[in-house]
């Protein structure tokens, strides 16, 4: 009987998942390491090697690390799982003319929950990931809080964990750099896991093209969508596009349009595959509505609270007030933002606490 408790870890193969293991290990767990398939590059029609969390050579360095300490190791196959909530939801976003998070869908509606299934039947206490975030408790509430490493914190792409996973949840690396994190991985024996390179791709898209993933997916979709028009402001023709899923908010390379001056995808018609090009002024918002809520530090939002809201996940985030309404939340900003895309993630943190987060339905330009 382990004296903190068991705990199902989440073992990707990388030097975070892996150490996270170790570390609870030594602090007394009971330690079950789990990794989960999610995908493989086959499927992607990639020629391109696989090279991150999915692969043979990541299964069995997560395995190798759990027997040389002396505790058992599963693999998990939920690539069915993963291609219904993640995949699918990938293809719709771009359909409907926005652009999509992956990651933080697969956080909040498969990784959590198949880890939290899994440990149940194994009678785990928690589960455990290397993410760079912390978890705090005010009364009844679990929220997260941003990890200490500012260059490392996940805390953006873990708004959508419910109260009842934050409350089993472990996350050990908060409070440590990255740079201490690949000292232990030396001090434990694994120095190749400190020089292991670090895959910020999305894991199903292995080339970074996701135009040809969506036309593997879908073969009939670059005929339907052909021929549209870009447009002005105005609504004048100024050119024809590809296709409006093919493109991005904020977009300016790859547009194939000789104006003689710089443009940017400013809007995204998917009704009649219109797409609208402007400067890069017309990028600016000044306001956005938040659908999908996920509220962690607060049952409900007060009105007009102020919060630091990041709209990606490498954004330093802009002062703002919240006003909630009828399950949504209009994020009013102090000064003008650019390049809000819908389909992307909103997370509204009250100094290093994340309040909660959801998903960008419109944004108001200035």
């Amino acid at each position: 009987m382990s004296r903190n408790g068991k705990v199902l870890v989440a073992m990707s193969g990388g030097i975070d998942s892996t150490i996270t293991a170790l570390m609870l290990h030594d602090q007394g767990y009971e330690v079950i390491g789990i990794t989960m398939k999610t995908w493989d590059y086959a499927r992607s029609g990639s020629s391109k090697k696989e090279t991150g969390c999915c692969n043979l050579d990541s299964f069995n360095d997560a395995r190798m690390a759990a027997v040389q300490h002396g505790f058992p190791h599963f693999v998990l196959d939920i690539r069915d799982e993963f291609g219904t909530a993640v995949i699918d939801n990938f293809v719709e976003e771009y359909l409907a003319g926005r652009t999509p998070n992956p990651c933080v869908m697969c956080n909040t509606h498969i990784k959590w929950r198949a880890l939290l299934k899994r440990a149940d039947a194994l009678e785990c206490d928690f589960i455990a990931t290397g993410h760079y975030a912390n978890i705090q408790r005010r009364g009844d509430r679990y929220f997260l809080s941003r990890g200490i490493d500012e260059l490392k914190d996940q805390s953006y792409v873990l708004w959508g964990l419910q109260q009842d996973l934050l409350s089993r949840t472990l996350l050990p690396l908060g409070n440590f750099r990255k740079t201490l994190i690949r000292q232990m991985a030396i001090d434990y024996g694994y120095p190749e896991l400190a020089l292991k390179s670090e895959s910020y791709e999305i894991c199903f898209v292995p080339d970074n093209d996701y135009r040809n993933f969506l036309k593997k997916k879908n073969p009939a979709l670059e005929s339907a969508v052909e021929g549209g028009s870009f447009v002005d402001s105005k609504g004048n023709i100024i050119g024809k596009h590809r296709g409006y899923p093919f493109y991005t908010i904020g977009q300016r390379k790859g547009l194939d349009l000789a104006l003689g001056r710089p443009v940017y995808v400013t809007e995204i018609h998917p009704e009649n595959n219109t797409i609208v090009l402007g400067e890069e002024s017309d990028l600016a918002g000044q306001s956005l509505l938040v659908a999908g809520l996920n509220l962690m530090k607060y049952e409900l939002i007060p009105d007009g609270l102020e919060a630091l809201t990041k709209i990606r996940y490498k954004d330093k985030g802009t002062l703002s007030n919240l006003y909630p309404a009828d399950n949504q939340v209009r994020v009013q900003f102090y000064e003008p933002v650019k390049s809000i895309a819908p389909g992307q993630s909103a997370v509204f943190y009250e100094g290093n606490d994340v309040i909660g987060g959801g998903i960008i339905r419109n944004a108001v330009r200035v």
